[in-house]
């Protein structure tokens, strides 16, 4: 049996989660079909926006914040200083083919049907109650330890991919510079 929600008795908070869910697959759709770099960036730190105000809806606050300054702040600004480095938005610059992108917006409706597939078939709890463990996860000490204990080797992974990354784009924009 497929549950259709019920948008005409929808709470403000489910209007909101559309809203954003649909802000959010458009600007990651946008930021794979864009042909400037510079819109592509753009488009994702408005991803990012509408992704924290999903954790803000989840009542997680404080990941709220670290997701717009890290995502948003650090990791964006590392892209467009790539970006600018590498200079990639030349004006003879050859775009992606049209089968290529052809093939990313197969891709994003598959997602997409897929996605609303998920959201359809899904059932929500009969009696609206949820499993309540008492560990409060909204705490900073709490969040710190399960990241720096349970995750801290990906944690540790992430930064060193970052890193390698920064310096990667330093190198091959030197290395294009003593070319000319």
């Amino acid at each position: 049996m497929i549950h259709i929600p019920d948008f005409a008795n929808a709470t403000p908070v489910q209007i909101l989660f559309c809203i954003l869910s649909v802000i959010t697959l458009a600007t990651a759709f946008l930021t794979i079909y864009s042909r400037n770099p510079i819109h592509s960036a753009i488009y994702l730190v408005i991803c990012f926006f509408s992704i924290a105000g999903h954790y803000l809806l989840l009542n997680a606050q404080f990941l709220a914040i670290v997701h717009v300054i890290v995502y948003s702040g650090a990791i964006m600004i590392l892209f467009l200083f790539t970006v600018m480095l590498m200079n990639l938005n030349k004006e003879n610059e050859v775009y992606k083919p049209r089968v290529t992108r052809l093939g990313a917006i197969v891709l994003f409706c598959l997602m997409c049907l897929v996605l609303i597939a998920v959201f359809i078939n899904s059932k929500p709890i009969p009696d609206g109650s949820y499993e309540v463990t008492g560990e409060d996860f909204q705490s900073i000490k709490v969040l710190g330890k399960v990241l720096l204990n349970e995750y801290m080797v990906p944690f540790e992974f992430a930064s060193v991919l970052l890193l390698v990354a920064m310096i990667g784009a330093v190198l091959l924009s030197k290395k294009e510079k003593l070319q000319k």
